[in-house]
């Protein structure tokens, strides 16, 4: 789904992995996945260039579900401890804690942000 970069495009998001969870019988990971496209949107919208960012999902195992977003920064994220005080930089860290694995490719023109989440319970 390509989406605005907007703050709206966060719930749109977060209602396609709702949606495709139900879809895939996975309902059991829709707070972890949820949790993970959220962030990964939110980075995309305070932090990539041009109007859009691109988000997929998709079941990439019987109980694990993969999302990604594209947008067209070429600057790579990083994983740092936020202080005591800080207000952001603590999403990529949750993003870590709830996955089984993510990372980062850059593409063409910019880069593609994953994350698989294995879900527990639930599934074929």
């Amino acid at each position: 789904m390509t989406l605005p970069r907007t703050e709206a495009s966060v719930a749109r998001a977060r209602r396609l992995v709702t949606t495709s969870l139900r879809d895939w019988s996975l309902e059991a990971g829709n707070a972890d996945v949820c949790l993970v496209i959220s962030e990964l949107v939110t980075n995309a919208v305070r932090h990539a260039r041009l109007d859009a960012v691109h988000v997929r999902v998709s079941q990439v195992g019987p109980r694990r579900v993969r999302v990604a977003v594209v947008d067209r920064s070429r600057s790579m994220p990083r994983l740092v401890r936020a202080g005591v005080g800080a207000e952001s930089g603590r999403g990529l860290v949750a993003v870590a804690g709830c996955c089984a694995a993510w990372g980062v490719e850059p593409v063409p023109w910019g880069k593609r942000v994953w994350a698989d989440v294995e879900v527990r319970g639930g599934g074929s």
